[in-house]
């Protein structure tokens, strides 16, 4: 059902701000920055390994993500896992009792997207994607 990390996602104000970060102090190379606005954010991908680390930022003061960062600070907003076959995984969670906040996937910034509440999950928002399949191996 899963295959590995996809992405961890890091919630921040300023998405380059942060991304220079990365790029100065830990030489990784960003992959690509883009407005989502189906999601209404902005991210900036960055390779790291196999996984990605994905920083978002709200593009306006009422979105979930910005009143995250209102609530919490910057920081860890969730973690998202690659399958395969992401209705099937939803259908399994579901059946196992999971709580989703969404039961079809919708397009995101890297193929179809669904997330699982965190109370199902230990207090951590979980994400699944389901690349597109002409990105080989699913990710960077």
């Amino acid at each position: 059902m899963i295959e590995k990390v996809h992405h961890i996602a890091i919630a921040v104000r300023n998405l380059e701000e942060q991304a220079r970060f990365y790029r100065e102090q830990l030489g990784l190379t960003v992959r690509e920055i883009q407005e989502v606005p189906s999601e209404g954010v902005r991210i900036a991908f960055i390779p790291c390994g196999e996984t990605l680390i994905e920083l978002v930022e709200p593009l306006s003061p009422d979105h979930t993500v910005a009143r995250f960062i209102e609530k919490r600070g910057e920081g860890l907003h969730h973690i998202c896992l690659q399958t395969p076959n992401i209705r099937s995984a939803l259908a399994t969670l579901k059946e196992r009792g999971c709580t989703l906040l969404s039961e079809e996937p919708k397009p995101g910034a890297d193929g179809l997207i669904a997330f699982v509440h965190p109370k199902s999950s230990g207090g951590v928002l979980v994400e699944l994607v389901e690349p597109p399949a002409w990105r080989e191996g699913g990710s960077a």
